[in-house]
């Protein structure tokens, strides 16, 4: 039997807070995030290896499925991104124009290829009442993005993606979780005046003990802790929690509230 921890528990509440369905087309995901959820289940289940993860395998039994009208809001993708590899890019593609056809509402969560935006729009665009963007963007400092995201799209496409689609008359919001930068407040001056709705900010859920890391990545790690020392976390929350657009994902809430301050 395997054991349900608490870390499983907010796996679930993480999607949950933004949707009621999840779809995901693809196992395995270029981008590579060293935190990734998906990659930690992936290994756990045995779908996948650290090694194989970043080499996206399209699931066709998802790309031929019909899919009906669900009740609430379907989230597109949440275990991997949409990338502009040809067949990933269709099965991606082909997946999200059933869901919109059958009169389904999609949040489209990405780390954004302007490339992929600009081709969304170009099919999609009929859609914008049901079609909303939840851009995944956690620092202004490409170094960070490199390191922890290593082949996701550095912080101008996302911010250029970001823009074209709030231009183009689509919702959009952003996904600050993890935040990477000591203090989000310069990228969420700089992603508001974009959003249309809501800006979330969450922190790293998975971080390696010392022991498991090489003495090149170490800083990266101890760096990264510091962002999410309680109290920090709670500096934070003070500065931001009156902010109209602001939302905390659980898992920071869940630590704040454990430690009685909220």
């Amino acid at each position: 039997m395997n054991c349900v921890t608490e870390n499983d528990k907010r796996i679930t509440a993480g999607t949950k807070e933004w949707a009621d369905h999840n779809i995901n087309c693809i196992i395995g995901c270029e981008n590579n995030c060293r935190y990734c959820y998906a990659k930690l289940m992936a290994r756990r289940f045995r779908k996948a290896t650290y090694e194989n993860w970043s080499t996206m395998k399209i699931r066709e039994d998802v790309v031929q499925r019909s899919f009906g009208k669900m009740s609430g809001r379907i989230m597109f993708p949440t275990s991997h991104d949409i990338v502009d590899i040809p067949g990933v890019r269709e099965a991606c593609f082909i997946t999200l124009g059933k869901l919109l056809e059958s009169d389904n509402e999609v949040l489209v969560t990405t780390k954004p290829r302007f490339s992929i935006i600009k081709q969304i729009d170009k099919r999609y665009s009929d859609y914008k009442d049901r079609l909303q963007f939840r851009f995944t963007i956690t620092s202004v400092d490409n170094n960070l993005l490199q390191f922890w995201e290593p082949n996701a799209p550095l912080f101008e496409e996302r911010f250029k993606s970001l823009k074209y689609a709030f231009n183009k008359g689509y919702r959009t919001s952003v996904s600050i979780e993890p935040f990477l930068d000591r203090k989000p407040h310069v990228l969420i001056r700089k992603v508001e005046p974009f959003c249309s709705e809501s800006i979330w900010i969450g922190k790293m859920n998975y971080i390696p003990s010392d022991s498991s890391l090489t003495d090149d990545v170490q800083p990266f790690y101890s760096e990264v802790r510091r962002n999410y020392e309680i109290n920090h976390l709670f500096e934070i929350y003070n500065d931001l929690r009156n902010f109209n657009k602001i939302r905390f994902k659980d898992s920071m809430m869940i630590k704040l509230s454990n430690h009685g301050l909220i």
